[in-house]
């Protein structure tokens, strides 16, 4: 009998612990919300990057929060194509650096006229990956002029058939200390751009 008072003090001491790391975790899920939106407040197209590598752990990541974007009816009309080769990537954007590395995210061709929305979706994925770098610590920048040169040798770069490409996300490494205030152009303003319907 006193065995049993002992196990059943020592199964609600540990139920209470776990108790109070649920009710912990789910607070800082709550803090996770805030740091999103931070990291959308704060991010900048950065120009400037050092050489120093993006590891495949960072890639993946970014990778998978690419994967994750939504899309019309979910068709999830994309393909990823990773770039590291310095020479390759100078091709399409020609002030980058060894250590960075090019995503050039292809939307499926529309199979006929008005079907879809695969540059939307290509956007969307773009700016998920885009927003996951920063999250990482790392800079980002989206272009778009050079996805239209991509397509007119889709065999060299190897985007899959049937897709062109519409974006590509540059990821890199910057200096620390880079002020983001003054390295980023003037965004409108709320009121100029915002609208309530009354």
């Amino acid at each position: 009998m006193p065995n049993q008072k002992l196990y059943n003090m020592k199964t609600r001491t540990i139920l209470f612990f776990i108790t109070i790391i649920l009710f912990a975790s789910r607070a800082m899920m709550g803090q996770a919300t805030s740091a999103v939106t931070d990291v959308i407040s704060s991010a900048i197209s950065e120009r400037n990057y050092t050489t120093t590598p993006v590891s495949d752990q960072q890639l993946e990541t970014i990778l998978r929060c690419g994967i994750k974007a939504p899309s019309a009816v979910n068709a999830q009309p994309w393909k990823f194509t990773v770039i590291k080769d310095e020479a390759a990537m100078k091709e399409i954007v020609k002030d980058v650096v060894a250590g960075n590395v090019l995503i050039v995210v292809s939307g499926q061709e529309p199979q006929k006229e008005g079907a879809g929305t695969p540059d939307f979706d290509c956007g969307l994925a773009a700016e998920n990956m885009f927003i996951a770098a920063h999250g990482l610590g790392l800079g980002a920048r989206i272009y778009g002029s050079p996805a239209r040169n991509i397509n007119y040798n889709k065999e060299a770069y190897q985007i899959p058939e049937g897709y062109s490409a519409i974006v590509v996300l540059r990821v890199g490494n910057v200096a620390k200390g880079v002020d983001a205030v003054s390295s980023a152009s003037p965004r409108k303003d709320y009121n100029e751009v915002v609208n309530f319907m009354k």
